[in-house]
C-alpha cells in the first residue's frame, strides 16, 4: 500500500516523536509501573489522544490508515503506552463520539483529548470474558439514576483513569438485549480497585480487578439507551482490533531492528553473522512474515476508512500480526543468541509486552471464530 503524503507526514512525526521521547524511558517506565502525567498531555499535543475524532471536538481527523500508523510507532518505542493509546482512541473518545450526548461529550471529550484524563473500558468479569453477554455486574434503576455492583477484570487504567465506560445488566430477562453502558467518574463513592494485577508483561500499563459497590449513577451518565450497551461494545471492535494489530506490528519491527543490526556487526567465522545462511534467511523470513503483518493492518485501515464493514478483515489482521510478532520477537532472540536472553538488549521487554496481543481485543480463537463464521 502507498501511502499519502498526509499519512507519510503523521507517521514521521510520531517515529521521531516516540524514538525521542518515549523509547529512551521505556525502562524507567516499566520500573516505575506507570507514566508521568505530562507525558499524555505531551502526546495530547500532537493529537495523538483523539486521532481519528473530528475537528470540532479537538480531535485530529485523521484518517484509520494514519491512526494504525501512529500506533506501530508508539508501540515501536513502548508496548504497554501504545495499549493506553489504543483504548483511548478506539474505546473511550470513539463511543463517547458515535453513543455520546452533546452534555457527555462536552463534560469529557476536553480532558480526554487534551490528555488530562485516561479512560477505562470495563467489560471483561471473571466469568465473562469472551462471552460478553455472560455479564453478572448489575444496574438496578432507582429513582434519578442506577445504583451499580458488581466486579470487572483485567481492566487496563483502571488505577489511573477518570472516567470509565462501564458494561452492566439492567434487564436479566433480555439476554444480550438487558446490558448497557454508563459513564463512571472513578472518584465516585463505591468504585474501588479490588487488585493491580501483576503482569508478564506492559507492567507500565496498570491492570486491575474493578469493583462497584452500591456506585449511584445518574440517568444522564447512561451512554445510549438502555439495552444497548452490548451493541456499543461491539461496534468499537474493528478500530480496536486494527490497533492491537498496529501495536503488533511496531513491537514486532523494534525487535526485528535490534537482530538485524546487531547480525551486521557481530562477526564469526570472519564475516557478519547476517551472511552466514542459517542467520540471514531466519531474518529474511521473519522481514517477509512481518511485511504481511504491516499490509493486512493497512489493508483492513484503508477499508474502515472506506466506510467499508472490516471485522472480518480486522480479525485477520490481529490475528496474523500478533502471532507473527511473537515469532519475529522470539526469531529475534535467537539471533542474538544468549545477548536476547538479557535485560539491557530489550527484546526480554518487547516478548513479555508482545504477549498479550494474542489475548486482549479478542483472544486469536476467537479471531479465528469471527473468521470462520464469515467464509
Amino acid at each position: 500500500m502507498t501511502l499519502n503524503d498526509t499519512q507519510a507526514a503523521i507517521r514521521d512525526m510520531v517515529r521521531n516523536f516516540a524514538q525521542a521521547e518515549i523509547r529512551p524511558h521505556s525502562t524507567s517506565f516499566e520500573r516505575n509501573g506507570g507514566y508521568p502525567p505530562a507525558l499524555f498531555q505531551r502526546m495530547a499535543e500532537l493529537g495523538l489522544m483523539g486521532m481519528t475524532a473530528p475537528v470540532e471536538f479537538g480531535g485530529a481527523a485523521a484518517d484509520y490508515t494514519s491512526y494504525a500508523l501512529a500506533l506501530i510507532e508508539i508501540a515501536a518505542a513502548d508496548g504497554a503506552l501504545s495499549t493506553i493509546t489504543s483504548i483511548q482512541n478506539s474505546l473511550i473518545v470513539s463511543s463517547l463520539i458515535k453513543d455520546g450526548t452533546s452534555a457527555q461529550q462536552a463534560r469529557f471529550l476536553p480532558d480526554l483529548m487534551a490528555g488530562r484524563m485516561i479512560g477505562a473500558f470495563a467489560l471483561t468479569e471473571a466469568d465473562a470474558g469472551s462471552d460478553a453477554a455472560a455479564l453478572r455486574t448489575r444496574a438496578e434503576k432507582i429513582d434519578g439514576g442506577y445504583r451499580l455492583n458488581g466486579a470487572k477484570q483485567f481492566i487496563t487504567s483502571g488505577r489511573i483513569a477518570g472516567l470509565a465506560i462501564v458494561y452492566a445488566v439492567t434487564d436479566p430477562a433480555a439476554g444480550k438485549r438487558g446490558i448497557s453502558a454508563f459513564l463512571v467518574p472513578t472518584d465516585r463513592p463505591g468504585y474501588g480497585i479490588d487488585k493491580l494485577e501483576h503482569k508478564l508483561g506492559q507492567g507500565a500499563s496498570d491492570t486491575c480487578a474493578i469493583r462497584f459497590e452500591d456506585l449511584f449513577i445518574e440517568d444522564e451518565l447512561r451512554l445510549g439507551a438502555e439495552g444497548l450497551g452490548y451493541g456499543i461494545a461491539l461496534s468499537n471492535l474493528e478500530a480496536g482490533r486494527i490497533g492491537i494489530a498496529a501495536q503488533s506490528v511496531g513491537m514486532a519491527r523494534a525487535a526485528l531492528e535490534v537482530a538485524i543490526s546487531y547480525a551486521k556487526e557481530r562477526k564469526s567465522f570472519g564475516q557478519p553473522i547476517i551472511q552466514h545462511q542459517a542467520v540471514g534467511f531466519r531474518l529474511a523470513d521473519l522481514a517477509t512474515r512481518l511485511e504481511a503483518a504491516l499490509q493486512l493492518v493497512l489493508s483492513a485501515a484503508s477499508l474502515k476508512d472506506a466506510g467499508a464493514s472490516c471485522l472480518t478483515q480486522a480479525s485477520m489482521a490481529k490475528l496474523f500480526a500478533s502471532e507473527t510478532a511473537e515469532a519475529v520477537v522470539s526469531g529475534a532472540m535467537q539471533t542474538l543468541g544468549g545477548y536476547g536472553y538479557l535485560e539491557e538488549f530489550g527484546l526480554a521487554k518487547i516478548y513479555r509486552d508482545v504477549r498479550v496481543c494474542q489475548i486482549y481485543e479478542g483472544t486469536s480463537d476467537i479471531q479465528r471464530l469471527v473468521i470462520a463464521r464469515s467464509l
